[in-house]
C-alpha cells in the first residue's frame, strides 16, 4: 500500500505484479475508487483480474472506514470491453461460476455499501454485467453500451436474469438477443443510466462524497432493502451454472473464442454493419449506436463475453 498524500490520508494498492490489472483507491472522506487497469486491451478482465475484484470487493466490505465505492477504467476508450476471450480460447473455457460471481458487485460477496460505476467508451459483456450491477450509474456522452455474447456463440448468463428486472423486457430482450449495442442517451431513456454528463468521473465521485457523508448504518440499511428482492436464489445460481456449462461444451462457443486469434493485426470476431447482414470486414469493425446510420469504428476490441 502506498501512501498517496500525507494530507489527504489515501492510499492505492496496485496488484498483478508490475503491469496492475486493478487499482484500489481508499480515501479519507470514506470513498473507494476501483479502477480497471488494462487500458492495453480496453480494459478486458482475464481471470486474475476477476479474482482480485472479488477480494476488492471482500476488503470494501470488511472495511468500516469505506462508505461508498466508485468503479471505472483506465483510458478514454472503454470503461471494460468485457472478458479476455484469448484466454478463453488459450484455456477452453470461462472463468468459474464462482469467480465471476465474487467479480461482480454484490454477487458472489455480500456488500450493503453502494457502488456507483463511472462509464466511458465501450461497456460491453462483462463490464455491462458489472455496471448493471452497480447500485448507480453514470455515463460519459460517448458511452456505448451493449451485450454482444450471442454474435459468438457465448452467454451474459448473469444479466440475462438481471437486465428485464430493471429495463422493459422488449428493451433487455432486443440487446440480449440482438446483440444491438445502445448510446449513452437511448440507455438514459431506458433507465439503465441515472445521468450522462461530460465530466464522468467527477460526476460519480462528487456523488459518492455525498453518499459518503450520510449516515452509514442508514445508507447501508436502504439499500439491502431496495436489492433484496434482487438477490439471486440458489435455484437462479444452479440455473446460470448450468447454461454456462452448456454453452461452453458446443462448437459454437470454441469457434467464437477461436476467431478472436485468427487475425495477427485485430483481437476481434466479425461484426454486422447496421446495412448488411454480411459480416464487416476484419478491418472495419464496427460497433453500431442507436442511431440507424451511425458507425462507431472499433479498430481493437480484444473481448465481449461476460465470463
Amino acid at each position: 500500500m502506498t501512501q498517496l498524500s500525507p494530507n489527504a490520508a489515501e492510499s492505492r494498492i496496485a496488484v498483478t505484479g508490475a503491469q496492475p490489472s486493478i487499482l484500489l483507491e481508499k480515501r479519507s472522506n470514506g470513498v473507494a475508487v476501483i479502477t480497471l487497469n488494462r487500458p492495453h486491451v480496453l480494459n478486458a478482465l482475464d481471470v486474475p483480474s476477476k479474482e482480485r475484484l472479488g477480494a476488492i470487493w471482500q476488503e470494501i466490505a470488511d472495511d468500516g472506514a469505506v462508505h461508498v465505492a466508485v468503479i471505472t477504467g483506465a483510458g478514454s476508450k472503454a470503461f471494460c470491453a468485457g472478458s479476455d476471450i484469448k484466454e478463453i480460447n488459450r484455456t477452453g473455457r470461462m472463468a468459474t461460476t464462482e469467480t465471476l460471481m465474487r467479480a461482480i458487485p454484490g454477487e458472489g460477496v455480500a456488500l450493503d455499501k453502494p457502488v456507483i460505476a463511472a462509464l466511458n467508451g465501450y461497456c460491453v459483456g462483462m463490464g455491462m454485467t458489472l455496471a448493471l450491477h452497480c447500485d448507480l450509474r453514470v455515463a460519459a456522452r460517448d458511452t456505448v453500451l451493449g451485450y454482444p455474447e450471442v454474435r459468438h456463440g457465448m452467454i451474459s448468463a448473469v444479466s440475462a436474469l438481471r437486465l428485464p428486472q430493471l429495463i422493459p423486457s422488449a428493451a433487455a430482450m432486443e440487446m440480449l438477443l440482438m446483440a444491438r449495442n445502445i448510446s449513452a442517451e437511448e440507455a438514459l431513456r431506458f433507465g439503465l443510466l441515472n445521468a450522462v454528463v461530460d465530466d464522468v468521473r467527477a460526476e460519480a465521485e462528487g456523488w459518492a462524497a455525498t453518499i459518503a457523508g450520510y449516515s452509514s448504518s442508514a445508507v447501508q440499511a436502504t439499500k439491502r432493502l431496495a436489492t433484496f428482492s434482487r438477490r439471486l436464489s440458489s435455484a437462479e445460481l444452479a440455473e446460470i451454472e448450468g447454461m454456462r456449462s452448456f454453452v461452453e461444451s458446443q462448437d459454437h462457443y470454441k469457434e467464437g473464442a477461436a476467431s478472436f486469434t485468427e487475425s495477427p493485426k485485430l483481437d476481434c470476431a466479425p461484426a454486422f454493419t447496421a446495412t448488411s447482414s454480411r459480416p464487416a470486414k476484419r478491418t472495419e469493425i464496427y460497433f453500431i449506436a442507436s442511431f440507424p446510420q451511425t458507425k462507431e469504428r472499433l479498430p481493437h476490441l480484444p473481448s465481449n463475453s461476460e465470463g
